[in-house]
């Protein structure tokens, strides 16, 4: 019987102790050459795109030649303004590829000793990164389409006389958020969170190519689907699979998402749910790959992301 990959050598490439030994200036290095990849981790502006720079070298930084621009290696980046260490920040990704069903922001922040708001806004940035990997991207061949709900929980209350019908539309919290998948087969999965299972249909219009043949099961408002491509349906009350139809694949990312709201970090506000639901999306597509490859993945995704918007000075617009 072979092995799996997961559970094989090749699959563990990259460890926390390997980061750690190889220190502060092995890791800056790192973030260098995936930095500026072009010209193999040599410095180039960010302001005027000059190659040629001085390097000062006790604040690592830089100062531009053409227009006396100084920048840093993150300067312009998802980690611009940046305070921590760079094996520190390295270190993270790697506990966060690791987990394959994510990891909670208060164990991340134990882990590698720093506050709870710094890992909070560092993982939330790391998945903005992951999400633009896949952001505009259009699928084609077969695709599997669902929908799943998430949030909006209401704790039943103690006595039973005083327990309501949580069924019911005046009940609801407002909070519960349904997550629509498309999964090409063998591809990418595209993530997005809505408040109806059916607003699926608009967005295959915007996200799928009609050449493509789509795969759903039977609830209604897939039927729309019919007018615009060729669809296999799956009736889920008789069977999970068929040899015409079926949605195993889009199931499989459900089922890690759930896992990782549910397991890790036990609530998820829908404002954010967006960026859980394209971490697993992200973790999914790449799961046979080495740790290490998405280490270096990760942080390249990172590096070629602009600053964030929604999390530069987070915790300060919250006060």
């Amino acid at each position: 019987m072979s092995q799996h990959f997961l559970l094989s050598a090749a699959a563990r490439t990259l460890s926390l102790k390997e980061i750690y030994r190889g220190g502060e200036d092995k890791a800056y290095a790192m973030f260098r050459k995936l930095r500026w990849p072009q010209t193999d981790g040599e410095a180039v502006c960010p302001r005027c795109g000059c190659i040629d720079s001085y390097e000062i070298s006790t604040r690592r930084k830089f100062k531009c030649k053409g227009c006396h621009h100084q920048f840093s290696v993150t300067s312009g980046t998802i980690f611009a303004s940046r305070k921590m260490a760079f094996t520190d920040m390295l270190a993270a990704i790697c506990i966060t590829v690791n987990a394959a069903k994510g990891v909670s922001m208060l164990q991340l922040s134990r882990d590698i000793d720093c506050q709870y708001k710094t890992a909070f806004v560092l993982s939330h940035k790391l998945r903005e990164a992951l999400a633009a990997e896949s952001k505009g991207r259009t699928l084609d061949g077969e695709v599997e389409v669902d929908g799943a709900y998430f949030g909006g929980h209401i704790r039943p209350a103690n006595n039973a006389e005083n327990r309501v019908d949580r069924r019911k539309a005046e009940h609801q919290t407002g909070t519960r958020r349904v997550v629509v998948a498309f999964r090409q087969r063998k591809g990418r999965t595209l993530p997005f969170v809505v408040r109806s299972e059916a607003e699926g249909v608009e967005l295959a219009m915007q996200h799928v190519s009609r050449m493509a043949v789509m795969h759903a099961d039977e609830a209604s408002h897939w039927d729309r689907l019919h007018d615009g491509w060729q669809v296999g349906r799956i009736n889920h009350s008789e069977a999970y699979s068929t040899p015409e139809s079926c949605t195993n694949q889009v199931e499989s990312y459900f089922s890690r998402l759930r896992r990782m709201v549910s397991g890790q970090h036990h609530h998820v506000s829908p404002r954010y749910l967006h960026q859980y639901a394209a971490q697993a999306a992200w973790m999914e597509d790449h799961r046979r790959m080495p740790n290490g490859e998405l280490v270096h993945a990760v942080l390249a995704l990172a590096m070629a992301h602009p600053v964030s918007r929604a999390w530069k000075g987070y915790w300060q617009r919250q006060t």
